[in-house]
């Protein structure tokens, strides 16, 4: 019954959004929006952040823009995505953990469905609501099944890899699952997939392809909200072979030296402060190895793994630069506000052949038995690749950890903004959040959430703040998953996690003078660390995070 319950809601919003007139929309000409999300990317890939990585269709668009160098995800993709397209918390609405990871004691409970609930509503249902054309293509990772699909959350046009992750090439190779002639599902519109399309070649041209042909097709006399949700450079690390063959060679001498040539280049660029040093905590509570000790044909594989990796990276750009380019010749580009982000920090957990085998064995055992393992195949069709935790740290040179975690090395992710009506060339360093993009965006189109009108649903109300107004420096921002969790006011930071990457208490960090989190001033000023925690419970009942009884080792 709660099923049907739940789609006859969706439907109603579907039905409410194609049904609305825009009698009462202003006659002026609201902005086109083009949201580029990529997945697992680092803080300092792209060569405007401080990466060597040749990026420079989305650099030239950074440096019109203003650049973000304290914007936040969450640790993990899938709460990320949820709240960046409705603005509120992700244990609101319905990813209060990963679908995959869910804890026994969380199944069933309001906020952990697994899926974007109907609770929320998403930029892209009031938009639709309000005339936009409503696009997507890429990565979903907010639900299976067609109540949950961007066909019934807004999107008019869609192509969507449903689960986190995949093989980037045709075969449909999933990144994970128990069956051994297992598919990863895609959905086009409201149909399911029982093949890709003939000029599926690659995953970041194939979703540029789709966005493209929606954007050509539509009617050029409304405006359009375009969500580009590339899946790399998210695991399996594979990429086109003539532009790995681009790197070869480039990633010999390391990641110790590849992550201090990035700090350095960050700190020219003001991205981090002079004084700002190499994280050191991350190689503490990981298997990390200084490349000097590794044999060498331990350093060709990493060195090739990496070069895989950054040709990923290029592979986004070349494709992100065939969008603007379209945008550019329909002479939409200087009335489009373009947003790029990261959906968290980079990838940075150990892969042996042993994970994860564990908690999922089943996986891990077609893993072993569909790909091929060996070193000419890497970055190919059937390979399975990826960086590890020493590469990640090149990534985000100064932040603590990365993707999985509540520290700055997993949520702290590279974003800008181009749309120079309302944002200046520069750099940002006030804190800002993916819950604010859904209340800029209404902000800048003058358009109203449907919790403040007379809507007919009860929705959660945004929380984030909008990124055109005055920041507020005091701001309180918590998060939580997969059992580690974190509270942030101002400079002032509070972090939980298990052993071996806590030490299962509360700890405090001053992040004015320490971004790498390396040093607890937990016993230094209990009054703080008590203020603190208070938050944190606030935040915790506000918000009905339900801590797992099994933690997972993600």
């Amino acid at each position: 019954m709660t099923g049907i319950l739940n789609f006859c809601v969706v439907i109603f919003v579907v039905f409410i959004t194609a049904c609305s007139t825009t009698d009462n929309v202003a006659e002026v000409a609201r902005p086109n929006i083009l949201l580029i999300v990529v997945d697992d990317m680092g803080m300092a890939d792209l060569a405007s952040f401080g990466g060597e990585i040749a990026t420079p269709n989305i650099d030239n668009l950074a440096m019109r823009g203003t650049k973000f160098s304290n914007f936040h995800s969450a640790p993990v993709c899938s709460a990320t995505r949820v709240m960046m397209l409705t603005g509120v918390d992700n244990h609101k609405a319905g990813i209060g953990n990963m679908a995959e990871e869910l804890a026994p004691n969380q199944v069933g409970k309001p906020g952990y469905e697994g899926e974007i609930n109907n609770r929320v509503i998403t930029i892209a249902s009031i938009l639709k609501n309000q005339g936009y054309q409503t696009y997507m293509a890429g990565k979903w990772h907010l639900g299976m099944t067609q109540e949950s699909s961007p066909w019934a959350r807004g999107f008019e046009r869609s192509f969507a890899l449903l689960p986190g992750g995949a093989s980037h090439f045709s075969d449909m190779k999933p990144a994970y699952h128990p069956d051994p002639n297992g598919k990863a599902p895609y959905r086009q519109d409201q149909h399911m997939l029982d093949e890709l399309p003939d000029n599926f070649e690659y995953s970041t041209q194939f979703y540029a392809d789709e966005m493209i042909k929606y954007i050509e097709q539509g009617n050029s006399d409304k405006p359009y909200f375009a969500y580009l949700s590339f899946t790399a450079p998210h695991w399996p690390l594979q990429a086109p072979l003539k532009t790995v063959e681009k790197y070869r060679g480039k990633y010999d001498i390391g990641y110790d030296v590849i992550t201090q040539q990035r700090l350095e280049k960050q700190k020219q660029l003001g991205i981090v402060p002079n004084w700002a040093q190499i994280n050191k905590q991350t190689s503490k509570t990981t298997k990390r190895v200084p490349w000097n000790e590794l044999d060498k044909a331990q350093q060709q594989t990493q060195a090739k793994a990496m070069e895989i990796y950054a040709a990923m990276i290029e592979e986004i750009d070349n494709h992100t630069g065939r969008v603007i380019d379209v945008l550019r010749k329909r002479g939409e580009l200087d009335n489009t506000i373009v947003i790029f982000l990261s959906d968290n920090g980079a990838e940075g957990h150990d892969v042996d052949e042993t994970w994860p085998m564990e908690t999922f064995p089943e996986i891990r055992k077609n893993i072993n038995a569909r790909h091929d393992f060996s070193y000419e195949n890497m970055g190919q069709p059937n390979s399975y690749v990826f960086y590890g935790a020493d590469w990640a740290q090149a990534g985000s040179p100064v932040y603590n950890l990365y993707k999985g975690f509540p520290t700055e090395g997993g949520t702290r992710v590279p974003a800008f903004i181009t749309y120079p009506k309302y944002f200046s060339e520069g750099i940002n360093h006030a804190y800002s959040s993916v819950k604010d993009i859904v209340p800029t965006l209404l902000d800048v189109t003058s358009i109203e959430h449907p919790s403040q009108t007379n809507s007919p649903l009860d929705l959660e109300v945004p929380t984030g703040d909008s990124m055109i107004q005055s920041s507020n420096p005091e701001r309180i921002e918590g998060t939580e998953i997969l059992g580690k969790y974190s509270l942030q006011q101002g400079q002032w930071k509070i972090v939980n996690m298990p052993v071996p990457y806590g030490n299962g208490e509360w700890q405090l960090y001053n992040l004015a003078k320490d971004l790498s989190e390396s040093q607890d001033l937990s016993q230094q000023y209990p009054d703080m660390l008590a203020e603190l925690i208070k938050e944190w419970e606030n935040y915790k009942t506000n918000n009905g995070v339900i801590l797992p009884n099994e933690v997972s080792g993600y």
